[in-house]
This record gives C-alpha cells, structure tokens and sequence, in this order.
C-alpha cells in the first residue's frame, strides 16, 4: 500500500493526487509516467476535433497516434473534423477570393462568400454540441467522406 508523500493517507497505487491534501504523489519505481492522451477522454478528443479553425490540430494528433486506431466513433470525429477543416480552407482560400474579384466585388457576392465561412464555423460548432452530448451526426457530404476513409483505415 502507498502513502501520501505529504499527509500519510493511503493512496491507491495509479492516483496522482491525494484524495485528503491534494498533494501530487510520484510515480513509483519501474512505472511509466501516463501519456498524455490517456488524460482526455475520448469524447473530449472527439469535440476538440471540431473547434473552428484549431480541430485540425487535434484531428492530426488523433490520426497520427496509434491510440485510438481500434475506436471507430473517434476517428470518425477526426476524420470529419480534419474535412471540415479542409471545406473551410476552401471557402476562404478559393470561393471567397473568386467572388471578391473585381468583376464580382458588389454586395450580393461578399455577402454569399462571408455567409458561407459562417455555415463552415456554425458546422464545426453544431457539431461540437452533438459529439458534448454523446450523439454521433454525419454531416452531408463530409460525413460519407469519414465513415470510408474510416473503413478503409479500419482494415
């Protein structure tokens, strides 16, 4: 049984932290310290994939790490997440600057170009809500794009 290095209370043998003082305990001898993604759970990994404009970042680590290679709902969320990425760079590298060209920079056009990064965000967010509340959504055309690149990395 271990003790806590401050207080002497008994702690279990994977606890970081004392349940009493609160003090952070070391790792015994021989153990390897924790990876830092068995300290997000996954559905946390999942939502993290689909902030605006950063998920790419957690969906990159996701797919790049072999951790979650046997949990299909989390690289479903990675994949999606890393195309929502892509269909905002899209919009805003190639649509937008093609309707703020001279020959189509009136109102009606900046409008559409802006209205669409809202709906790319407003995704990202929509989803975000559904991965927090533990509901799997595919999104139209994004969604059959992850489930296959998920198929074909499942086998």
């Amino acid at each position: 049984m271990l003790y806590c290095v401050q207080c002497g209370t008994p702690v279990g043998d994977r606890d970081r932290f004392c349940g009493k003082c609160g003090a952070q305990q070391r790792v015994p001898a021989g153990t390897a310290p924790p990876d830092f993604m068995s300290n997000i759970s996954p559905r946390n990994w999942s939502l993290l994939c689909y902030v605006p404009l950063l998920g790419w970042i957690a969906s990159a680590i996701v797919l790049a790490t072999g951790y979650f290679r046997s949990d299909r709902r989390v690289l479903f969320h990675a994949f999606q997440g890393l195309y929502l990425f892509a269909a905002w760079l899209l919009v805003d590298w190639v649509i937008a600057p093609i309707m703020l060209s001279a020959e189509l920079s009136f109102a009606p056009y900046r409008l559409l170009s802006e209205l669409l990064k809202l709906a790319v965000v407003g995704a990202g967010v929509f989803m975000m809500i559904r991965v927090a509340n533990g509901e799997d959504y595919h999104l139209p055309v994004i969604g059959d794009l992850a489930d296959r690149s998920v198929a074909e990395r499942w086998v």
